[in-house]
């Protein structure tokens, strides 16, 4: 049991360090709400599901070609490009007395779905911490325990995402208009700065 908590900690250790998802996430509480925050972490677990199949079933290496890379760095960078100046856009939009300004889940889905695919930083994650922990179980135990210790991480990052979309949600109902549009802003910016890093990386992975 031990063993298995340790890997539910491992989970929200990772998921813990502020990024551009955890940015979205906070955009959506602090904006729409619970709901919406939720959904931009659903998308992403989704997102996660097929990094974690890729890694079992070893076709992850083809992500890892100078190709997919530049690719995945290219795309990401758009992806989060957008998010912010929409962030930003939307923020001028904000009022707490009206509801009408909200994504629908389905955009909101979508968007945290995009945000985790293509993030490199996302598969050298699960390559690297993933990829190890299968190299040390699978010589251990049997796949159901293979599977246990997966569902320990998943686990462990799905509580930090509840964690994440709780205090965004509810921080926003002891926030004034002014504030929300502020705080729309700060993340627009710091998703438009995670988008200049990935471009940058696209950049120095095609010339250098």
């Amino acid at each position: 049991m031990a063993i298995f908590f340790s890997y539910v900690f491992l989970g929200l250790s990772l998921a813990a360090p502020i990024g551009p998802l955890n940015a979205a996430q906070i955009n959506q509480g602090v904006k729409n709400g619970f709901l919406h925050s939720w959904m931009i972490a659903i998308g992403a677990l989704v997102a996660e599901m097929f990094f974690i199949l890729a890694v079992f079933f070893g076709i992850v290496h083809f992500l890892e070609t100078p190709f997919m890379k530049t690719f995945l760095w290219s795309f990401g960078a758009f992806v989060l490009l957008y998010t912010g100046i929409e962030s930003i856009n939307s923020s001028q939009k904000i009022d707490m007395n009206h509801e009408r300004g909200k994504d629908s889940l389905l955009k909101t889905f979508t968007a945290g779905f995009l945000i985790s695919i293509s993030n490199p930083l996302s598969i050298l994650f699960w390559l690297g911490i993933y990829g190890s922990v299968l190299a040390n179980t699978i010589n251990k135990y049997e796949n159901a325990q293979l599977l246990l210790y997966t569902f320990a991480i998943i686990l462990g990052l799905i509580i930090w995402d509840l964690t994440m979309a709780l205090v965004s949600s509810s921080f926003r109902h002891f926030l004034t208009n002014r504030t929300l549009k502020i705080i729309s802003i700060v993340t627009g910016i710091s998703l438009i700065g995670f988008a200049f890093y990935f471009g940058y990386k696209a950049v120095d992975l095609l010339f250098f």
